[in-house]
């Protein structure tokens, strides 16, 4: 999954925090607690057979945001059948229980109803006593314009399977399943699931079932064959992506294709969806990766942004890494509880180097603007508390307040870069990190297995000649000191550059609540907004003559104040519960590194050979004169 707010002049992408909604379960005076009801919420169900879902959404479901779930299935005997919704969806690695979004749940058999009961947050206890063919039915509230979630506009709707489709608790995810997706006559459905002769779709298991976000409605559909694999784009709403933007995002997906193919050999798949949404209210990008598809919602200024492109490179190639290449605690996923890993910074951030790599070789970019964009994610990472990468993949599950939530997508970036560099300098530019995802990718996913973090580094012993990377692992990996960029970018032919400038700041933290506010999660000691007064939780809705509309306010904040001296009056405009209020504060600077990327000329053969086979893919000894 990727978020990101706005691009800097650098190509840095802002990952703002999504919210966290936290879950207050509160027992009703004098109830009596599940157990003392007979209830256990860890019960297995009896098997189920002969699954079939019915998804409608229609004018009439649409009319009251809702997208209606019927999920039929037979049982051999009188036992209670157990059925629970997923807590997360995997790539969005936080705990959403999609069970709150369900209404109306309930039960019957040639229409008489059954016996429900509620188990926990996310199950449901079904008693079928003598019945055989049993019909489970709900409403979905779908107003959230979430990539996990579903959504419902009068036209339209997009959903995920983890949202709608229950499994049986403690039975095995292996059954095949059925989906009939009920619709108006003229509407369109795209999605990854397989289509069957009946006109419904199919899924050989509740993995594949639950991996396949689908749209609903109107919308831009067309297809492309890319190499050897067909493309689906589709884009909501109509003309939101036409004409010449949209032959642009086709012609970036055929040059990205190639360079991502060559490093595993393959493309294991024989269809790919790309699921677009664009709304000017919302604030940023965010995307979703699936083996097969990937859904984005996106601000509509994205639109012809090289952002788009490289947003969407880096969930294809998440087509292969972490969907099929994937951690050993993510292998098989669980769905009602979290799988948190300590190698997200390989499953996200070394597809965030990918992703860049795939469009400086696909054409897409130039060689400058691949420097920029990883000089954007060392500025991104120097100006954030220091935290390991094993930890911060960790953490992730909690979203810290600290900065580091999601800082293993540009720090894990740059790591394998690092990385690549090394590789190629200890084998004379003969292998690369390539090698080390290529032997990942057939040692354990082609053995139906997740990786560790010893078959990561025994990769990267094999790919050097078993060289040590124990010291890279301590300092880097696990540790938190300084990157060593002095060291190890001369090698691929490149420098540092470091300069410092003043800029304004607020000293805050947030995650943008709508269009008219950003909610603070935290707050700098001594800084502008500390002095004024701002408290966690207000929204912050204007500041100084800044309205915060967007997750771009900061960099519109810094452009706009950057002249003016230091001390300026500063108005900071919250909403704090039910108020509306005005705090006055001082406009405050502080100075920052600002770091550059550079070619160095008088860089040797074989640091030019380095560098050159990072920006192409070649992997070729330098040959002196």
């Amino acid at each position: 999954m990727l978020i990101i707010s706005q691009v800097s002049p650098y190509g840095e992408w802002l990952m703002f925090v999504s919210r966290v909604v936290a879950l207050v379960v509160v027992a009703a005076a004098g109830s009596a607690p599940l157990a003392a009801q007979g209830l256990d919420p860890h019960q297995a169900s009896q098997a189920i057979d002969d699954v079939h879902y019915t998804v409608t959404f229609d004018r009439a479901t649409a009319a009251r945001d809702v997208i209606h779930v019927a999920m039929h299935f037979t049982v051999l005997e009188d036992e209670p059948v157990v059925l629970s919704l997923p807590a997360w969806t995997p790539g969005s690695y936080e705990l959403d229980h999609f069970a709150r979004y369900v209404s109306g749940f309930r039960a019957s058999s040639d229409g008489r109803s059954l016996k429900v009961d509620k188990l926990d947050f996310d199950t449901w206890r079904v008693l079928p006593g003598l019945e055989t063919d049993i019909t489970v039915e709900f409403e979905f509230g779908s107003d959230t314009l979430d990539t996990g979630m579903s959504y419902v506009a009068p036209d339209f709707a997009f959903f995920n399977g983890t949202n709608l489709f229950l499994y049986a608790q403690g039975q095995p995810l292996d059954a095949p399943a059925m989906v009939t997706i009920v619709t108006e006559p003229e509407w369109k459905v795209a999605t990854g699931l397989r289509p069957s002769g009946s006109g419904g779709y199919t899924a050989a298991d509740y993995h594949e079932l639950v991996d396949m976000p689908t749209f609903v409605g109107v919308f831009d559909l067309d297809s492309a064959r890319v190499g050897d694999v067909w493309f689906r784009l589709a884009t909501y709403p109509a003309g939101a992506v036409a004409g010449s933007s949209r032959a642009e995002m086709w012609d970036q997906v055929q040059r990205m294709m190639p360079p991502m193919t060559a490093v595993f050999g393959e493309t294991p798949w024989t269809d790919y969806t790309i699921l677009l949404v664009f709304d000017d209210d919302f604030p940023g990008g965010s995307a979703l990766e699936h083996s097969t598809s990937h859904l984005g919602i996106f601000n509509s200024q994205f639109v012809g942004s090289p952002v788009l492109a490289s947003v969407m490179a880096h969930e294809i190639f998440h087509a292969w890494n972490v969907k099929r290449l994937r951690p050993a605690e993510l292998y098989p996923y669980v769905y009602d509880r979290p799988q948190p890993t300590d190698l997200l910074w390989v499953s996200e951030g070394i597809t965030d180097y990918y992703a860049d790599l795939a469009l400086v070789r696909g054409g897409i970019i130039d060689a400058q603007r691949f420097y920029q964009t990883t000089a954007g994610k060392v500025n991104s990472v120097e100006s954030t508390p220091p935290v390991s990468l094993e930890d911060a993949s960790v953490s992730t599950w909690t979203e810290p307040t600290d900065g580091t939530a999601f800082i293993y997508y540009p720090k894990g970036s740059l790591a394998g870069l690092l990385l690549d560099v090394l590789i190629r300098d200890a084998t004379d530019n003969a292998h690369s990190l390539d090698d080390v995802m290529t032997d990942l990718y057939r040692r354990t996913y082609k053995n139906g297995r997740g990786f560790s973090y010893i078959d990561f580094w025994q990769a990267v012993g094999r790919a050097t000649g078993n060289r040590s990377f124990a010291d890279f692992y301590a300092m880097y990996v696990d540790g938190t000191e300084p990157y060593p960029w002095g060291t190890v970018l001369p090698l691929a032919g490149l420098r540092l550059e470091v300069d410092t400038v003043r800029t304004a700041r607020i000293g805050i933290q947030t995650e943008q609540e709508d269009t008219t506010g950003a909610r603070v999660v935290a707050i700098t000691p001594a800084s502008a907004a500390a002095d004024a007064g701002l408290q966690a939780d207000d929204v912050l809705m204007r500041v100084g003559d800044v309205q915060v509309r967007d997750g771009s306010f900061g960099a519109e904040f810094r452009r706009r104040y950057a002249g003016e001296p230091e001390g300026s009056p500063l108005t900071f405009v919250v909403r704090r519960g039910q108020e509306t209020v005005s705090l006055d504060g001082e406009l405050r600077f502080v100075e920052r590194m600002v770091y550059q990327i550079v070619e160095d000329p008088d860089a040797g053969d074989k640091a030019v050979a380095i560098r050159n086979g990072i920006l192409t893919g070649n992997r070729k000894p330098a040959i002196s004169n």
